[in-house]
């Protein structure tokens, strides 16, 4: 867990101090994402969101130019760099955190050069194997996620037996993966990928968990936001409405222990974060 005595000094990643739940704001450049598709196409539009988002509280921005909504197709490389480079550029430019959402060394070594400071991997390193020795040449903050199944499948795949444990144990062995190639430890965070082949159950319990998923020694990032588990708790089907619900299991994701929370709705959060973090 990485809630800290005020004695010991607090780990860091990326530059970002874990002194408290950190908020990573979402800036999908992207025609088909499932909540915000299109409406960042201009990377202009891109970057003023972004610099928006660290206004309201963002600690890190997360640019991706590929969707991996149920039922998407993959683009290749030379597209999701036009669509992301700009906005990288953009963004780092002005001093901003920026995490690179991507699945490919070409696209991770090119926005590395131009400023991310992160990469973050729906794969875990695994799609592309020129990944992993990259990110080790670079010493770049990786952020490792669990997905079973492929988006173009729709992440159809059986329930779990033990979710959590199951989840941990993939997490730890990529984890233990990139340390053999040359990572460092404190540059290794992990997200259990809710969504991306869970059910309703499986994401609340994944949540819930966020502490024991900490236990391994690797910060946690939980990514909820408006995904379609909570339509399905909640009943309502469009994406942009679950902001409240999505703030709360973000609160509550850090409450359990995960050092990042993944979000759409950026001064939401922080106000919630604030007050929880006051309450306790």
């Amino acid at each position: 867990m990485y809630a800290m005595n005020r004695d010991i000094e607090a780990p860091s990643f990326a530059g970002v101090v874990l002194d408290r739940p950190r908020i990573v704001a979402i800036v999908n450049v992207t025609p088909d994402s499932f909540s915000d598709g299109g409406e960042r196409l201009d990377p202009a539009q891109a970057i003023d969101d972004g610099l928006r988002f660290v206004s309201e509280g963002a600690d890190i921005v997360d640019v991706g130019g590929e969707s991996t909504r149920p039922g998407s197709r993959p683009i290749d490389a030379d597209e999701e760099l036009q669509r992301v480079l700009p906005v990288v550029e953009g963004l780092a430019r002005r001093g901003l955190v920026v995490s690179i959402d991507t699945r490919r060394a070409g696209v991770a070594r090119a926005c590395l050069d131009a400023g991310a400071r992160i990469v973050n991997d729906v794969s875990a390193l695994e799609d592309d194997p020129a990944l992993m020795p990259l990110v080790a040449e670079r010493g770049a903050p990786v952020i490792l996620m669990h997905r079973r199944g492929r988006s173009e499948a729709k992440y159809f795949v059986p329930p779990y037996a033990d979710v959590l444990g199951e989840v941990r144990d993939f997490l730890v062995r990529r984890a233990e993966a990139c340390e053999a190639a040359g990572v460092a430890r404190d540059r290794i965070a992990i997200d259990p990928g809710l969504g991306f082949g869970k059910n309703v159950e499986e994401n609340v319990a994944l949540i819930a968990g966020a502490g024991q998923l900490a236990g391994a020694g690797y910060p946690v990032l939980i990514g909820a936001s408006r995904k379609s588990f909570i339509g399905r708790l909640t009943g309502i089907e469009e994406p942009r409405r679950r902001d409240p619900a999505s703030v709360w299991l973000a609160v509550e994701a850090a409450r359990r222990g995960a050092a990042f929370v993944r979000v759409h709705d950026v001064a939401g959060t922080r106000q919630a974060l604030a007050v929880s973090r006051a309450m306790r």
